[in-house]
């Protein structure tokens, strides 16, 4: 299926308007396999994994991503971030979405919003959240189960329901339905109601259900912020359905934001 998106917040259907409903298996949401093995990297950081049963996975097809990486000398900033981390921060984004792992391995998060301003950067909403089954790596590849190490930028959103209001190009499409249950049981319906794209080995201004993957399906790809279903993923990092939606109305093309994701730890080098 060929989508055209709409800045405006909508996505134009190809001349072969085929929905695609996918079963997926919820790891880092994107698994599944790619035919396109470029060496190109979309994102200022690293993997995403495929996922296995008893998961969401979604299908995308295209991948790439924003790669400025000037660091950041303001005053404030967002804590618990050390100079390399800080210095992947590309210097026109003015929005951070920072999540932080508690552990190498562990699969609960906790996420964070800031906004640059003259004086430095300005905390916003605080969120729970969770990240892959494992944990954390900074090699990702496919069906580790771990989330990838990085910064990476935010382009694009979608999903099941309709638009709630995003500035990012929206893609409302039935290729986001999900079902199944996940690693503890719980239903996974709903996962993929919103959704936001991070650009890991994806094409940066395509549809999250792109399924192009630059750095080779190895390297894994449909790394999501999504809906959280009560349990861990294969590498995406979720949020309740509400935390998604405002999320979705706060991220700004404008502001060029990006994602902050690791554990703990590995922030602070």
């Amino acid at each position: 299926m060929s989508f055209s998106i709409n800045r405006t917040g909508g996505v134009r259907p190809g001349l072969s308007a085929v929905v695609l409903v996918l079963s997926v298996a919820l790891t880092g949401c994107g698994g599944g396999t790619d035919s396109a093995g470029g060496a190109r990297s979309s994102a200022v950081g690293t993997a995403a994994p495929a996922a296995t049963s008893g998961t969401t996975q979604a299908r995308p097809s295209r991948p790439s991503a924003d790669t400025g990486t000037s660091g950041s000398a303001d005053s404030a900033r967002p804590p618990g971030l050390g100079p390399r981390t800080l210095a992947a921060i590309p210097a026109k984004a003015r929005q951070v979405v920072l999540v932080t792992g508690r552990g190498r391995n562990s699969p609960i998060s906790e996420v964070a919003l800031y906004r640059r301003t003259d004086t430095g950067w300005a905390p916003g909403a605080e969120w729970p959240a969770h990240n892959a089954l494992r944990g954390w790596t900074d090699d990702h590849h496919a069906g580790d189960l771990r989330s990838p190490i990085g910064v990476f930028a935010l382009t694009d959103a979608g999903g099941l329901l309709a638009d709630p209001g995003s500035k990012l190009p929206y893609d409302r499409s039935g290729g986001f339905t999900t079902v199944g249950t996940g690693f503890e049981g719980e239903p996974l319906a709903g996962s993929f109601d919103y959704v936001v794209a991070i650009n890991y080995n994806r094409e940066p201004g395509t549809s999250p259900l792109d399924w192009t993957r630059p750095l080779g399906a190895g390297r894994g790809g449909g790394i999501w912020l999504h809906v959280d279903h009560g349990g861990p993923t294969h590498g995406c990092v979720s949020l309740a359905q509400r935390h998604m939606k405002e999320l979705l109305l706060t991220l700004d093309p404008a502001q060029h934001p990006v994602v902050v994701m690791g554990d703990a730890t590995s922030l602070t080098r």
